[in-house]
């Protein structure tokens, strides 16, 4: 297995942090999606080599075996228990006098020695019927919906390195929130289970309401009249339209709740969050000389009281 340089695949350095390997993965997993590049064999490969390193570095544990272990990063629990540290370049004094590897001259290991070394020390064992398995490495990726299609539990096809995978997604899934898809990861090695899938959702707003959590918020004109007077006005809410009553004398900024027409709960049947509703008095313009007269008359009334 040839040593790949995971830090180059991202375009990052050594020393960059955990947020800037996540900002350098989800930047190229955009722009080499195979949904994004249909039949495109190179992005495809490169989408795969992408989630390869951000299994490795985008887990502190794994980029730490790797930074000390390289391409045989994996077996770094093995090389562990055998002494070899390759920043010392030789074995451990403990395990220099256990009688296994009693034939060991005391010579360092170069880098291209690496793979000589697990090969010679655990060969037979690999290759044996009760040779270690693996498990296959996770996968990353984004899925984008508006706000209308995460209202109502749908299901919909993506492709996942290379493979065809159709979910159901349930109402009320959040932007941000991630779910975990078992078994659709990379291949396990020797025999070892799959890795798993893990979807990023990206929600995009395509509606009049702003949504925080399970509630949704709104903003309702009232003319003036209405405001005033008081009445019954049709709102609309995310699915449909409900009518309610406006008491006289209605401020600007007024605030009202509908109940339970809000957003769908995750994964609880039948139950939404609330709506919320600001009124915003509507000023009339382009009065008539009839109606300016009424409103000076009013003027001089409110004046005298």
């Amino acid at each position: 297995m040839d040593y790949i340089d995971y830090y180059k695949t991202l375009g990052i350095t050594k020393s960059a942090t955990e947020a800037e390997i996540k900002k350098a993965y989800r930047k190229l997993a955009r722009k080499y999606h195979p949904d994004l590049n249909p039949n495109d064999k190179e992005a495809e490969a490169k989408f795969k080599e992408i989630n390869e390193a951000n299994e490795v570095l985008g887990n502190p544990e794994n980029r730490k075996k790797y930074d000390k272990y390289g391409k045989d990063w994996k077996h770094a629990d093995e090389f562990e228990k055998a002494g070899y540290d390759p920043n010392q370049q030789q074995y451990s004094k403990q395990r220099q006098d256990n009688s296994n590897y009693s034939n060991y001259s005391g010579e360092d290991f170069s880098e291209s020695d690496f793979s000589d070394f697990f090969n010679s020390m655990y060969g037979s064992r690999r290759s044996s019927k009760s040779q270690a398995k693996y498990r296959g490495p996770d996968f990353n990726a984004e899925l984008q919906l508006d706000l209308t299609s995460a209202y109502t539990t749908h299901k919909q096809n993506l492709t996942v390195n290379g493979k065809n995978i159709r979910i159901t997604i349930p109402a009320g899934v959040e932007n941000g929130q991630i779910i975990k898809i078992p078994g659709h990861g990379g291949p396990g090695a020797n025999g070892g289970p799959n890795g798993d899938l893990y979807i990023t959702f990206v929600v995009a707003n395509n509606s009049d309401f702003k949504r925080e959590g399970n509630n949704l918020y709104a903003d309702v004109d009232l003319d003036l009249y209405t405001a005033v007077l008081g009445g019954e006005i049709l709102v609309n809410t995310f699915d449909s339209k409900v009518k309610i009553k406006v008491p006289p004398e209605t401020q600007p900024g007024t605030k009202v709740k509908l109940k339970g027409k809000g957003f769908p709960v995750y994964k609880k049947e039948n139950q939404f969050g609330d709506l919320y509703i600001t009124y915003t008095i509507k000023i009339p313009t382009k009065l008539s000389e009839k109606e300016k007269e009424l409103f000076k008359e009013l003027s001089k009334i409110r004046n005298h009281e």
